[in-house]
């Protein structure tokens, strides 16, 4: 199982936000960025102008995580435009399923977000559609946050069912993500890890990236 880490700039600087892509380009797998547009969430961020700069400005995928009330509307775009992986949240679409469909359909990942106090179960029938899990390990909306440990049996369930041969899908993490809680994240089955503070905060946040995905993959050669 490859283990990836995902820088999220919002905790970067966004005065220079392709030279904060740029410090970690050699070292972190995708780049993880957050769109909010304070209705879904009570904060609001950047839209695909920045995505499609920052496409201009690093060769790391690009993660995207809308967090936002009208995905159906907006996630294909990011698609086409270039994006990688782009997650909506299973609280504000209608049909998932069917957006699902026009990600992939535009070239990109398809994933689901789930908010730490939504269940899995009743999405489980649907994941055959995505090609990532996203479980929130701290509520939607603001970057700095606790890591949420009582999600991660959410975790542990999508993982089974990889193991099983049920599923075919990266299991990502996102939110209070450092050298400490990537152990627990790890150890539950995620496999894409989302980390901005631990990242952006350090001194060196390339070096950050290769501390964060070593302890990780210790965890998961035990």
């Amino acid at each position: 199982m490859d283990l990836l880490v995902a820088p999220s700039i919002l905790a970067a600087d966004f005065a220079c936000l392709g030279d904060e892509a740029r410090r970690v380009q050699d070292t972190a797998d995708w780049l993880h960025v957050d769109m909010m547009d304070n209705h879904f969430v009570p904060n609001l961020t950047i839209g695909l102008p920045v995505v499609k700069a920052l496409l201009t400005a690093t060769t790391l995928p690009l993660d995207c995580h809308l967090m936002i009330a009208d995905p159906k509307r907006w996630a294909p775009p990011y698609a086409e435009a270039g994006a990688h992986n782009v997650s909506i949240h299973a609280e504000a679409a209608d049909d998932p399923v069917s957006i699902a469909r026009d990600i992939r359909a535009a070239g990109g990942l398809a994933g689901l977000a789930i908010k730490p106090g939504t269940s899995l179960e009743p999405y489980l029938d649907i994941l055959r559609a995505f090609d990532t899990l996203l479980v929130m390990t701290v509520e939607p909306g603001f970057g700095g946050q606790s890591f949420i440990a009582d999600v991660l049996p959410k975790v542990r369930a999508a993982r089974s069912l990889v193991q099983t041969g049920h599923l075919k899908l990266h299991i990502e993490v996102d939110g209070g993500v450092d050298l400490d809680t990537i152990t627990q994240a790890a150890e539950a089955g995620a496999d894409v890890f989302v980390a901005g503070s631990s990242v952006y905060g350090a001194d060196d946040p390339a070096k950050a990236v290769t501390a964060l995905r070593e302890r990780a993959a210790g965890v998961a050669a035990d």
